[in-house]
């Protein structure tokens, strides 16, 4: 058990695996307990999960710095990024990372209509966008931690859907510009899997296509059960996909609290353990809360050492939770 920011956590002593699964606040947990409680005595009612999925969702568009009315949710990110590849025209060029995470890239290279993908080192993404009709790239990389040019993107001027799973929650996020964000829930969000959401620009509200559509995409969705005609909600909501409810009761109670720490701070305590970890072993510092190493991860785990083994590396993640004693464990593995 350890105390962060104010509230406790269950997490064990050498736990570097929050790019993998994150570990909500005992509150949150004992949240999702509670319902699920109440779930096996039968004392649930469907349209009580509607304030849930309503905080939730005005949460995290405030920790990626969009409104609110344009964020629609669904379980994972690729329901949604598919979305937006079904709704993009015939022949699109799309500009994707080398070694992106496939829930990014694989909705746009099924969809076929001449739809283009090509991949480049992340470093070229901003330098190649301008050749390109749409850019899908992770803020942070799943792989190693390594960071988009955001600024440069953003200059470029090509329409760009950003995934911000491996971002939001210790990187401050303001991404009002980008035509479409995206992220899960159950990693740096401390919440369930199961939650993910989709800001849409409203000019790009026409490239955007709702292949799931479903009663919980109309203006009130208790008035869209049954029966024809189509009549989805006037703004982002008409993308909605039916909610998880267990998972949007725990994202509810978790990101508004994330919301409302300093991401400054948070960012720089995650990014100051990552770097006093490289340095541990001689690498120079990357600025991230994820760490890639060169080295096995058999040692680490021997001792204890929650991590993961992603493109032939170890990588770490180091959030709000982790402490130096965590640093410490870490280097002594591998000596």
């Amino acid at each position: 058990m350890r105390m962060a920011y104010g509230e406790r956590f269950d997490v064990p002593a050498g736990y570097l695996n929050t790019a993998s699964i994150g570990v909500p606040p005992a509150f949150a947990a004992d949240a999702m307990a509670e319902v699920i409680d109440r779930w096996r005595r039968g004392d649930t009612n469907a349209p009580e999960f509607d304030e849930p999925v309503a905080t939730a969702r005005a949460a995290w568009a405030r920790i990626v710095g969009v409104d609110a009315d344009r964020v629609a949710i669904a379980s994972g990110v690729s329901q949604l990024v598919g979305q937006v590849a079904a709704g993009v025209p015939d022949g699109t060029r799309v500009l994707v990372a080398a070694g992106e995470f496939t829930s990014a890239t694989f909705p746009f290279a099924a969809q076929g209509r001449g739809i283009t993908v090509t991949e480049v080192p992340l470093a070229q993404i901003a330098e190649r966008a301008s050749d390109f009709d749409l850019v899908a790239v992770s803020v942070v990389q799943s792989a190693d931690g390594a960071i988009v040019d955001l600024e440069g993107l953003r200059a470029a001027g090509t329409r760009v859907l950003l995934d911000v799973t491996q971002a939001a929650g210790w990187l401050p996020l303001d991404l009002g510009w980008a035509d479409w964000v995206v992220g899960g829930s159950y990693k740096w969000l401390l919440s369930p899997r199961g939650s993910a959401w989709l800001a849409i620009r409203a000019d790009v509200e026409e490239l955007t296509k709702p292949v799931g559509a479903n009663w919980y995409a109309g203006e009130n969705p208790w008035d869209t059960v049954y029966g024809l005609p189509l009549r989805l909600a006037s703004n982002a909501r008409a993308f909605d996909l039916s909610p998880d409810w267990f998972a949007q009761v725990g994202a509810a109670s978790a990101l508004p609290w994330l919301a409302g720490q300093d991401m400054n701070e948070i960012h720089a305590h995650c990014v100051g353990l990552a770097d006093k970890f490289l340095a541990g072993l001689d690498l120079p510092p990357e600025g991230s809360a994820i760490v890639s190493i060169d080295r096995s991860a058999e040692s680490l785990t021997a001792a204890g050492i929650r991590c993961a083994s992603r493109a032939g590396r170890t990588r770490l993640a180091f959030h709000l939770y982790s402490t130096e004693e965590d640093v410490d464990l870490a280097l002594a593995a591998l000596r």
